[in-house]
């Protein structure tokens, strides 16, 4: 058998980690292989070896059958190996062209030329159907588009072996599907992918192999196709995952959270996106806002939370007026949020983790004495929701939250926002971007969160998340609200016409 990459015994640590643990991975040419594995598997880990951000400790790495030491991304470029990262490498505030040429940009007489390289761009996009303008800034562009960007500037570069770190975990299920049709075209076309993913669909769809990590050691490598997502995730986890749903019929009691017609302004296109929005929630039942990204759920929470001014409207929690008031006498008031973009609304990634577990709460007499900081509170406290919630990382409750992985940020900002026990929980987007154990766990705990008689707002693209988890789901589309529906009686397909705008109801 011909590998285009063969990745023998890989082991690389890290200070109280072994990231990977004696990991064999073989590509062959012209195939998508899947590495599947939990959030802090070591599936980054061994894609940054593969593309030199990382340096084994030991193993060897073999390209078209040639042994090779990769010191940094340049020698991987070198020899054809090019990675899309979960987190995109992109400078906003320069165009599409300028972003895929730098570092490899042509110059006469010492300055820029882009016009040959624009013409490349163009041919690429118009043969992989990417459909993305060179002179568009980034800051301009859908995430989706981004990440189009990040693909051309590997065909630019002339890869030939192909990384996608978690490409989907940004993307809306269109996105997606567009996104498994440009693999599989360059798949054809001879390229050979890796696809680091925890989607089990995703890999069905693609994948014809799959190779899985489970705490950093290689478990197995199956073929996809006569191997069922029970099993998949039986060997990702270490245990049988239950993909449904335990959860009894609701028993909905008083309003807790009650919005009159919400405006929502967004200065930068001069325009209101969220449009007199009504609706409530009460005591024990999970409200699903459903909708397309892009449609005005995220500036609807920002501006019940308090992160963006209301143009008009009234917010009542409990009965009181909560319209005046500021992001932490929000908080205060009686709102745990999980926010949709845990890295820059949830969390502080250079504060350590119980530093982090403590951001709404450190000011109050339980972790501070006349101004200062009672540092053994915050430990114990910081050591029990890392029990409770299962949460990893390197270096226990001192680790930085920047070094821990998507799955275990999320889980911390859900551990914290659950542990300060208020009547409303917001959740957005509370399982993107992670595991089928970790989104069975997440479940769980939201409808715990309910069955205790808490109020639940959930915010989410996945329908099957919807449809499964909501007690009651309102749709939104262009800012307003078009649509409210029981998830027992309504079908996919017709939440799918409210959600693109061809059908509407008063709400």
């Amino acid at each position: 058998m011909d590998y285009v990459i063969e990745m023998e015994n890989i082991t690389k640590e890290f200070p109280g980690i072994k990231a990977n643990d004696d990991v064999t991975l073989k590509l062959q040419k012209g195939e998508i292989h899947a590495l599947l594995g939990e959030n802090g598997a070591g599936k980054s880990t061994l894609m940054s070896v593969l593309f030199g951000l990382y340096h084994q400790d030991a193993g060897t790495i073999k390209v078209s059958g040639e042994t090779v030491n990769i010191k940094n991304p340049n020698d991987a470029t070198k020899l054809g190996i090019g990675m899309v990262h979960q987190h995109f490498k992109l400078v906003h505030n320069f165009t599409v062209a300028e972003n895929i040429v730098l570092g490899y940009e042509d110059t006469k007489h010492g300055f820029l030329t882009l016009e040959d390289s624009i013409k490349k761009i163009k041919k690429l996009s118009e043969k992989y159907k990417l459909k993305v303008d060179p002179n568009t800034k980034i800051e301009d562009i859908s995430v989706g588009q981004q990440q189009r960007v990040e693909i051309l500037k590997m065909l630019y570069r002339d890869a030939e072996i192909l990384i996608f770190d978690e490409p989907s975990a940004v993307l809306t299920p269109q996105e997606i599907d567009e996104l498994m049709n440009i693999m599989k075209s360059l798949a054809k076309e001879g390229k050979s992918i890796i696809l680091i993913t925890h989607k089990l669909e995703e890999i069905k769809r693609v994948a014809s192999r799959c190779t899985i990590l489970r705490k950093g050691k290689h478990i197995d490598t199956v073929n996809v196709k006569t191997t069922s997502n029970a099993q998949l995730a039986h060997k990702m986890v270490g245990r049988k995952v239950d993909f449904g749903i335990d959860k009894k019929d609701s028993k909905p009691g008083d309003v807790v959270l009650d919005v009159r017609r919400l405006r929502v302004h967004n200065p930068n296109i001069k325009t209101d996106v969220v449009k007199d929005v009504s609706f409530n929630v009460k005591r024990g039942e999970i409200l699903c806002i459903a909708g397309i990204e892009g449609n005005g759920q995220t500036e609807l929470i920002h501006g019940l939370v308090g992160l963006k001014p209301l143009s008009r409207g009234k917010i009542t929690l409990n009965g009181k007026d909560i319209t005046p008031l500021s992001i932490r006498q929000r908080s205060l008031s009686g709102i745990s949020h999980i926010p949709e973009d845990r890295q820059r609304h949830g969390l502080i990634l250079d504060y350590t983790l119980e530093n982090n577990l403590i951001l709404q709460t450190y000011f109050s007499e339980k972790f501070q004495r006349r101004g200062f900081l009672k540092f053994d509170s915050i430990r114990a406290n910081a050591e029990r929701l890392i029990e409770t919630y299962d949460i990893r990382s390197s270096k226990g409750a001192i680790s930085l939250a920047r070094s821990m992985s998507g799955g275990n940020q999320q889980k911390a900002i859900l551990g914290r926002e659950i542990d300060r026990n208020n009547d409303l929980l917001i959740a957005v987007q509370p399982t993107r971007g992670l595991d089928v154990g970790a989104i069975e766990f997440i479940h769980k705990q939201i409808v715990d969160e309910r069955d205790e008689g808490k109020a639940v707002l959930l915010v989410s693209l996945e329908l099957d998340e919807v449809m499964n988890l909501s007690d009651r789901i309102v749709v939104m589309y262009e800012g307003k609200a078009v649509g409210e529906f029981d998830p027992k009686t309504v079908t996919e397909d017709e939440l799918g016409l409210y959600m693109s705008g061809a059908k509407r109801r008063k709400v």
